[in-house]
């Protein structure tokens, strides 16, 4: 099952669902970080935070073992030292447990001297992010995204943990091999498509996914609606890391405050495409799920699938399908 939807300066140019209604949502898996990083950068365009504040000044009991210098701005970097509590699968085994997942972070030493290195966060960035928004507003997070960020942008088919009611609709995850089908044994548990994970469980369309990255594109406002300001677009766009390998994947990855940059280079097969600008923004999901936006090209790209593969399958593919339509637009 597959859905793809591409945007050429604001307008839907292809808008495609396979085995699967257009308005079904699927499981985004890591392309739904960006959603839970720009509520911190709202709450900082509010004056509610500053980005290179100590977590600690929102959230005491965070600042213990080393970590009361860990900024915000080194969160949404990757750079805060804390990838994980445990270990990624030490992490996963509390993650549907929202209590006993920010507790481990709490009791966490940094693995790395905060801001030394880029180290991808697989899902303590969003409970790093998600208890700060939840500190700093009072309100659970799925909530202060439905009111400040999905419902204004119209994202009806987007979700924070797959609703109850929903579940029946659901589209599985399909897996091959021993790894693939031990995380879809994972991923296709109701408790886990239903917690608030908002590193792994966001769901999606192409057609909202795609509205989101259209609404950063045109500086923060779409439709006549106005969700973000301009400079804060910016701001979580701009560079942090250019090609520094990742100490927790292993490869040269571009970051930004919010989002992975394209633009790599040849030398693998990025997911935005081998074509992708400097200035392109978005983020990989899992191999199986991409959403992008390139500037020059005033273009956005959004594609699920719900096939886990092989993270160099994965790749592959989701570069095909990037380079295909980039070269479609110069």
């Amino acid at each position: 099952m597959a859905q793809l939807c591409v945007l050429h300066k604001g307008e839907v140019v292809l808008d495609r669902s396979v085995g699967c209604a257009a308005d079904t949502p699927f499981l985004l898996f890591s392309a739904g970080k960006p959603f839970v990083a720009m509520l911190v950068h709202l709450l900082a365009e509010r004056g509610l935070l500053a980005l290179d504040d100590p977590m600690a000044r929102y959230w005491p009991e965070f600042g213990q073992r080393g970590k009361d210098a860990v900024t915000i701005r080194q969160v949404l970097r990757h750079r805060s030292g804390v990838p994980f509590a445990r270990s990624v699968h030490g992490d996963a085994l509390v993650a549907t447990n929202w209590r006993r997942s920010v507790r481990s972070l709490e009791r966490a030493r940094p693995a790395w001297r905060p801001g030394e290195v880029p180290a991808y966060h697989v899902l303590s960035y969003g409970f790093l992010l998600g208890e700060l928004v939840r500190r700093v507003t009072g309100t659970e997070v799925g909530e202060f995204m439905r009111a400040e960020l999905l419902d204004p942008l119209g994202l009806a088919d987007t979700y924070l943990g797959t609703p109850p009611s929903l579940w029946a609709q659901h589209i599985p995850v399909a897996s091959r091999g021993f790894d693939g089908r031990l995380r879809g044994l994972v991923f296709n548990r109701r408790s886990v498509r239903e917690a608030v994970i908002p590193a792994a469980t966001m769901s999606s369309t192409a057609r909202d996914l795609a509205r989101f990255y259209q609404l950063l594109l045109s500086g923060g406002e779409l439709g006549g609606v106005r969700v973000f300001a301009p400079a804060t677009v910016a701001e979580a766009r701009r560079p942090s890391a250019e090609g520094e390998v990742d100490r927790v994947l292993r490869l040269p990855i571009r970051w930004s405050q919010a989002f992975q940059l394209g633009g790599a280079g040849s030398a693998r097969a990025h997911p935005m495409g081998r074509r992708s600008g400097w200035n392109t923004f978005g983020h990989n999901g899992s191999h199986c799920c991409l959403g992008w936006a390139d500037p020059e090209r005033q273009l956005v790209l959004a594609y699920l699938t719900n096939r886990l593969p092989s993270s160099g399958e994965g790749s592959r593919h989701l570069a095909e399908v990037s380079d295909a339509v980039l070269a479609a637009f110069g």
